[in-house]
């Protein structure tokens, strides 16, 4: 009796116990059991704040520098070279002497031309007495006439060559290069047709404050420039160093080849510290706007649903669209879709979706 009543009070705790197991187990839907969901971990990210400041567009080119007044100076007349009075590297002014010729012949025939104006002039001078007086005829004075004017041009002909025996500079600027064959005791002769380099000039010289850089711009970018602009010019020669310079010529010429056009931007500052031929970076602000929102470009999300970037409210990452402006280096603008006390997230946002929980473990200012 006493081991049968054990048995009924077994039972009801055995039946207990299976009970409080089965309810902490709970079922899902169609009656599979399931376990309770862990939370989420935190993403790791940094941050950071828009910033707003001025925004500038810039074409970016690269070209080498030219002289846009560079001048080729050869002789005019055939002669021996007597002098030379100049070396590559020296300033000189317009008109100055570089060489000179011998002239002898020359002179010879100015002297020449000018006994026969001075004998042509005494003879008008006494013709012209008795022209006035009747002695002389209409027709027989105005030929002498004639043959004073042609004595007069003969002897400014030969003035003038005779002049082109001193060879000078017709700009000013600095002696760039002298040809070998430049040495006293060599004779030099006229080259006839337009001189498109100083292969066989005598002397070049070249204005290095007239520095420019001529650049091919895509024909995308032709509605973007005007003449104007400002542009900056930056050369791996001089690390640091940077120059000002503004657009001073747009060509309408399209190259067919190249679909590109020229555009001359000249140096405005160049100093002693250019020269012609070297390697320039050059950088025309098409736009400038003064007050513009921007975060880091590489904020953005980078896939096919536009521009959009994450933000962190309290603890959670919240996708923001935006639309955007200005780019200049690695910064761009935001035009809407975004507040300036916004943090953005700038790194980790790749891992990210719309409410993913973040940490922030650094901010940037």
């Amino acid at each position: 009796m006493n081991q049968v009543k054990r048995s009924l009070i077994v039972l009801p705790v055995w039946l207990l116990t299976g009970g409080l197991l089965l309810a902490g187990c709970g079922r899902g839907p169609g009656g599979a059991p399931t376990e309770q969901a862990a939370a989420p971990e935190a993403v790791a990210v940094e941050v950071a704040s828009p910033r707003v400041g001025e925004m500038l567009a810039m074409y970016a080119g690269t070209a080498s520098i030219t002289a846009d007044r560079q001048a080729f100076v050869m002789p005019k007349v055939r002669g021996e070279i007597r002098s030379v009075l100049v070396e590559e590297g020296d300033r000189v002014a317009k008109g100055q002497v570089l060489a000179k010729l011998d002239g002898d012949q020359l002179r010879l025939e100015a002297a020449q031309a000018e006994a026969n104006l001075r004998k042509l002039e005494r003879d008008y001078e006494r013709n012209l007495e008795l022209q006035k007086r009747g002695l002389v005829s209409s027709t027989a004075f105005d030929n002498l006439k004639f043959e004073l004017d042609a004595a007069k041009a003969t002897y400014e002909l030969a003035a003038l060559q005779l002049s082109y025996t001193s060879v000078t500079a017709p700009i000013a600027g600095v002696v760039t290069d002298k040809l070998d064959a430049v040495k006293v005791g060599n004779t030099v002769t006229p080259v006839g047709g337009v001189i498109e380099s100083g292969d066989s000039a005598m002397f070049v010289v070249t204005d290095f404050s007239s520095l420019v850089v001529n650049l091919s711009v895509p024909e995308g970018q032709l509605q973007k420039l005007a003449v104007g602009q400002p542009a900056e010019i930056t050369l791996d020669a001089l690390p640091g160093a940077r120059f000002q310079g503004r657009v001073a010529l747009i060509t309408p010429r399209i190259d067919f080849d190249t679909a590109t056009f020229p555009v001359k931007v000249e140096i405005q500052d160049s100093g002693d510290a250019l020269r012609p031929g070297m390697f320039a970076r050059v950088g025309i602000v098409y736009e400038r706007r003064p007050d513009a929102l921007q975060i880091p470009r590489s904020a953005l999300v980078d896939d096919d649903g536009g521009p959009r970037v994450f933000v962190v409210e309290g603890d959670r990452a919240v996708e923001k669209s935006l639309r955007l402006g200005l780019s200049s280096g690695a910064m761009i603008e935001v035009l809407e879709g975004l507040d300036p006390k916004d943090r953005v997230v700038v790194v980790g946002q790749s891992g990210l979706r719309n409410e993913t929980p973040v940490r922030v473990i650094d901010a940037q200012s």
